[in-house]
């Protein structure tokens, strides 16, 4: 595990001592570690290796339709 050191703001140091007094954490490195994961999980930073199934533009493509090649139902004879 990697060690890190961390400057707080005083509200904020207050805030997870608080936390720890009322037994929300053991110690303050808990809450510390705890707290930090809950951030990056907030921000949703796992990265998606998957590629996309399709490519978007051939997509777009595919998905146009050809006004003369549907069949609307209506029967007009010129």
């Amino acid at each position: 595990m990697s060690k890190v050191e961390v400057s707080l703001p005083d509200r904020i140091d207050s805030e997870i001592r608080r936390l720890v007094d009322q037994g929300e954490f053991v110690n303050q490195d808990q809450a510390v570690e705890e707290l930090l994961s809950m951030g990056m999980s907030a921000y949703n930073t796992t990265t998606d290796t998957q590629e996309p199934e399709q490519n978007l533009f051939s997509q777009a493509v595919e998905d146009q339709q050809d006004p003369a090649a549907t069949d609307t139902g209506d029967d007009y004879s010129f």
